[in-house]
């Protein structure tokens, strides 16, 4: 399995290698935002909450999707930046099946080709400018956790397609499937983070920890790479322990279902933690590779 590590804080850096862990993928824009796109699926394996079941989503290529089965829903029964919505309140809203997981914070480009997609955005643009982005691949189906995306930016094109730049906002669980046609609407309820049983001291020292490794594997990765080692910039940006626990969760854009895994916990402090064990195997692997490309280099 090829695993990526890209930081574009300051300059593009991109090293792969072969191995059987996750694949990972550093990836931000020139303001420190993490920005998305469509990223192959992953081999890992993970326990997801829950997916909606109907015929096979191909991946995405707006252009080439065929008709859908009727959907019908198969799952089990600290601050934060974020509004979240009362969570036992439910809404409709449009759902949009990708092959990627959108974090709340993130930044997603996406363009718009199929004729049932731009209904549902010319409906959406003329009203709050929100949808659901749910994660979908040909293996499983489409999952029923999913996050918000909200459109800051949007130009229609002269052949009526659509470029958008989206946000991740709120995150919600489908319950029902309202209707197929012309689009697809859901019923869903709002998540957010529940109380830790964590004191927040913890939290914020876990979240450190994470930062350090994340600033640990870009430095290494650079190293490696022949890329000057320019001290790496701050990872917080002053941000809670909660939305930097999505933002480190959006970096790891080529392990999509680990990424899944990480959206739908409920618990900020279970997500740092099993980022931070997923950034040390990515240290240990690296270290291990740097330290035989020295050697080769001394030969």
């Amino acid at each position: 399995m090829e695993i990526q590590v890209s930081h574009l804080l300051n300059s593009g850096l991109k090293i792969n290698f072969h191995q059987s862990s996750p694949s990972l993928i550093f990836r931000c824009n020139a303001s420190g935002f993490p920005v998305q796109r469509t990223s192959g699926i992953g081999k890992q394996s993970n326990k997801i909450r829950g997916y909606i079941s109907h015929e096979s989503f191909p991946f995405y290529s707006t252009k080439a999707r065929g008709s859908r089965s009727l959907l019908k829903c198969l799952f089990s029964a600290d601050k934060n930046q974020f509004k979240v919505p009362e969570s036992n309140k439910l809404v409709e809203l449009p759902l949009f099946p990708l092959p990627l997981v959108l974090f709340p914070g993130a930044i997603l480009p996406l363009q718009i080709y199929e004729f049932k997609d731009r209904m549902m955005m010319q409906t959406i643009l003329q009203t709050d400018l929100k949808f659901g982005i749910v994660y979908s691949d040909n293996m499983y189906g489409v999952v029923d956790v999913g996050c918000v995306a909200e459109v800051v930016k949007h130009e229609r094109l002269k052949d009526d397609r659509f470029f958008l730049i989206c946000k991740g906002q709120e995150r919600f669980q489908v319950l029902n499937v309202v209707r197929t046609k012309p689009y697809i609407v859901g019923e869903v309820q709002w998540l957010e983070d529940r109380p830790s049983a964590t004191i927040l001291d913890d939290v914020e020292a876990l979240a450190l920890d994470v930062e350090t490794q994340m600033k640990d594997v870009i430095r290494i990765s650079k190293r490696m790479s022949g890329k000057p080692l320019k001290e790496v910039s701050d990872l917080r940006r002053n941000l809670f322990p909660t939305p930097f626990s999505f933002f480190v969760g959006s970096t790891f854009e080529g392990a999509p279902r680990e990424q899944q895994a990480l959206l739908e916990l409920e618990d900020t402090a279970t997500r740092l933690k099993r980022e931070k064990e997923t950034l040390r195997s990515t240290l240990n692997y690296l270290s291990a590779a740097s330290a035989v490309k020295d050697v080769f280099q001394k030969q």
